[in-house]
């Protein structure tokens, strides 16, 4: 089936909100796990630091072994039901971490092994989802809806590990995640009414080929690879800082599990005070600058976040960590737009999948590293090292055709071939 029909306004409305509601209930169930799974570590495991960079990894590293065939396994089945084949994986992963708990049989092992389900299941839905919802809407209400999927997903990152925090005080870290399993239960009861969809069909070419054609495609790009390598140094910050932040709070800083939930959960305010204003800034300053003031901005803020010592100065670890949130989150909505609009119909899931083996497979990079650099050095050393690299994401767009664009898509300025 393709896109929905223009001037088909009733159908495109049911069908969007009910992708959205599949999408919100599992990423509150998510958010809870976000700050579960390393609490789970520190508290109830009580493993190293570098074991809980490893954890912070795994969540991430499907995307260095799946990222790129991703896109090509994506344009060979229904896109409903594999999203919903997605979420019952996901489902049964993370339940067996609450069960496990209960039957005082969890270890360290199983937690990996989870993480590292989820992780792989969490390529296959991300691409899926991304392919999906530009057959849903209108090319026109692309960049709204993108930036109101996000400013939900700030919502539920906002939420979630506050509630992930009060739930680990009253039951456990390991319980508070039966909410993500249920999460995902009902977000795939939620798609069995969506209509089915596929991908534009492929050329009959090998698996190598397709690949090699949306890689070729990106790189060659004067404006999605610099965006490419933008995502994929603030990818690296916010890996690193995902790996050292839960532990930084609890250890150097003092924090109960409630107050890193509350912390953690400011980069949800941030996500979602970036997604209120993205769609408002490109109109008015234009996508491609928008998308550099917002990398300046955030990379700045993230400079503070190291004062935070105790909780008495929490706010700078705050202000910190939503405003490199909020910076990231303009610029997800913006590229991702340009993508989803630039891309030639049969490449998109190909083209999503180069751009996310490639940014999002720097997450796991970062946690190990930043893990390695507090193991054989401080936490806060390592916390100030992860902030000062969020600099390098403004650099690498101030050195790209972006900066010259008023536009991310501003056809005036694209090389002609030949």
């Amino acid at each position: 089936m393709g896109s929905v029909a223009i001037g088909d306004d009733t159908a495109s409305r049911r069908y969007f909100w009910r992708f959205w509601t599949a999408n919100t209930a599992s990423g509150i169930g998510s958010a809870v796990t976000l700050i579960a799974v390393p609490l789970v570590a520190v508290s109830s495991l009580h493993v190293s630091t570098f074991q809980v960079s490893l954890l912070a990894a795994a969540g991430q590293v499907g995307w260095l072994v799946l990222g790129l065939p991703a896109g090509v396994i994506v344009q060979r089945f229904p896109l409903r039901g594999l999203r919903i084949a997605m979420d019952l994986v996901r489902m049964a992963a993370v339940g067996s971490i609450p069960l496990a708990w209960v039957l005082d049989t969890l270890t360290y092992g199983q937690l990996l092994v989870a993480t590292l389900i989820t992780s792989f299941a969490n390529v296959l839905s991300d691409i899926g989802s991304s392919t999906l919802l530009p057959k849903i809407v209108d090319k026109a209400e692309l960049n709204s809806r993108n930036s109101f999927m996000s400013g939900t997903v700030a919502m539920t990152q906002t939420g979630g590990p506050s509630l992930g925090g009060v739930l680990i005080q009253l039951v456990g870290p390991a319980g508070s995640m039966v909410i993500d399993a249920v999460s995902y239960l009902i977000s795939a009861m939620t798609l069995r009414d969506l209509p089915e969809y596929r991908a534009d069909s492929a050329p009959r070419s090998r698996p190598l080929q397709q690949i090699r054609e949306g890689w070729t495609f990106v790189v060659g790009h004067p404006v999605m690879f610099p965006c490419m390598l933008w995502a994929t140094a603030m990818n690296f910050v916010i890996g690193a800082l995902a790996a050292l932040a839960p532990t930084y709070l609890v250890r150097v800083a003092g924090m109960s599990p409630l107050m890193v939930g509350v912390l953690i959960a400011l980069d949800g305010v941030g996500s979602f005070a970036g997604a209120a204003v993205a769609t408002k800034l490109a109109a008015k300053a234009g996508s491609a600058r928008a998308l550099l003031y917002a990398s300046v901005g955030g990379a700045g803020l993230a400079l503070v976040m190291p004062l935070t010592t105790r909780p008495g100065n929490a706010y700078f670890f705050g202000i910190g960590y939503g405003g490199l949130a909020a910076g990231a989150v303009i610029g997800s909505i913006l590229t991702r737009t340009h993508r989803q609009i630039e891309s030639p119909p049969d490449l998109l899931a190909r083209v999503m999948a180069t751009v996310r083996f490639v940014s999002w497979g720097a997450v796991p990079l970062g946690a190990v590293l930043a893990g390695l650099l507090a193991t054989f050095g401080s936490l806060r050393l390592s916390l100030s090292a992860a902030c000062a690299l969020a600099l390098v994401t403004p650099a690498i767009l101030m050195l790209s055709p972006v900066a010259r664009r008023r536009e991310l898509s501003d056809t005036a300025r694209m090389p002609k071939a030949g």
